[in-house]
């Protein structure tokens, strides 16, 4: 059996390989609601035999999401929306988890497949972002900084997102504290100039994420997972290196999470060297110093590169992204090409949820996954 293929348990849940979707955004909601796209987007790759499937960012208020077309889960309608794509992933055999992200001052933008670029005006459909202090993402417009009382509410609203993650049938949550979104806004002192016990020092700038991850890990259930997705660094003089951000996944472990998924960048405009696997030494280091599983992310999508970063331990899982656009199927492909035999594959112990059997669809397509067996 590869590493790639050997399951993996956090906490309760058992995920049957390491071969786990990366979240991405899709940009295709209406008023924060999924729909058939995102049906079709995560169900496909449930088929193609990954782990775990992270959903895109859902935002946590509506003023969270990075442009007017993202997902969300600021209400329970939302969540009722995702129930119909956890129970197809789940009749799969698949995990399925949720990113809940704000976007701070990088929301209101334009989504990048429009003829039109940067910030949304009010006027135009926008709203007025929010950030930990005034200072503009370049090209983006200003946000307003958000107050002390503004901050300290932030992680309710996370919270109540978590709890509408369980509503919606998700196995796992996954708190968005990288690329420059609203978490890593504080944690970066690119972005945080405030003076108050959420700035200054680096654990005044990484309270927000703490006082998050505490909010979320209350309100979820106890036997399933908390991941927090990082960037390890910002790419840019002045702003957060990769042991900086380790420090801080070490102190995470304290407060119930149960995996880092380390990326890198996005809170500055920089010269990533961007090539296969770089950003796996960044994953190392935060495993090595914070004492908890990693997830490694970033062009893994040849086969033999996923299995040699869990096998020299850089990693416990790998995200595959693009390669998984261009290939639902991927953990398939990558199992016949490292020569492990469909027969050989680990199925997962339980039923993800309770679904009844006459839900699982049957088609034409070989192999099917019914009740986590491949068929």
């Amino acid at each position: 059996m590869t590493h790639l293929f050997s399951p993996l348990t956090l906490r309760g849940t058992t995920f049957t390989n390491r071969a786990w979707l990366a979240p991405m955004c899709q940009y295709s909601s209406v008023d924060g609601f999924v729909d058939d796209w995102h049906l079709v987007h995560l169900g496909a790759r449930a088929s193609g035999g990954f782990g775990l499937l992270l959903t895109e960012a859902a935002a946590v208020l509506p003023e969270g999401r990075i442009t007017p077309q993202d997902a969300g889960l600021w209400s329970d309608e939302h969540a009722t929306a995702w129930r119909r794509v956890t129970d197809f992933v789940h009749a799969r055999g698949t995990r399925v988890g949720v990113q809940l992200a704000h976007a701070g001052r990088k929301a209101s933008v334009h989504r990048p497949f429009s003829s039109s670029t940067g910030s949304i005006a009010p006027s135009e459909g926008g709203w007025t972002t929010v950030a930990p202090s005034p200072v503009a993402f370049p090209e983006l417009a200003a946000p307003a900084q958000l107050t002390t009382e503004q901050v300290a509410a932030v992680p309710a609203a996370f919270a109540a997102a978590a709890r509408r993650a369980v509503a919606a049938g998700f196995d796992v949550v996954e708190v968005h504290a990288a690329h420059g979104y609203l978490l890593h806004q504080f944690l970066s002192p690119l972005s945080n100039q405030r003076t108050d016990e959420y700035g200054g020092s680096p654990e005044g700038r990484a309270r927000l994420l703490v006082e998050t991850v505490d909010a979320v890990r209350a309100a979820w259930p106890d036997d399933r997972p908390l991941l927090v997705r990082v960037s390890a660094t910002d790419w840019t003089p002045g702003g957060l290196e990769v042991d900086d951000v380790a420090h801080v996944a070490a102190s995470l472990a304290a407060h119930g999470v149960d995996l880092v998924d380390v990326s890198t960048g996005g809170n500055a405009l920089a010269a990533i060297p961007v090539e296969r696997g770089y950003q796996v030494p960044a994953a190392r280091r935060v495993r090595e110093v914070s004492g908890l599983p990693v997830a490694a992310v970033g062009i893994l999508e040849d086969p033999s590169l996923a299995e040699q970063v869990l096998a020299d331990g850089s990693a416990d899982a790998v995200l595959v992204g693009r390669g998984a656009l261009r290939d639902p199927h991927w953990p398939l492909r990558a199992a016949a090409e490292l020569g492990v035999r469909l027969g050989e594959l680990p199925v997962t112990p339980e039923p993800a949820a309770d679904v009844p059997l006459e839900r699982v669809a049957t088609t034409g397509y070989q192999p099917q996954y019914v009740r986590g067996a491949f068929r």
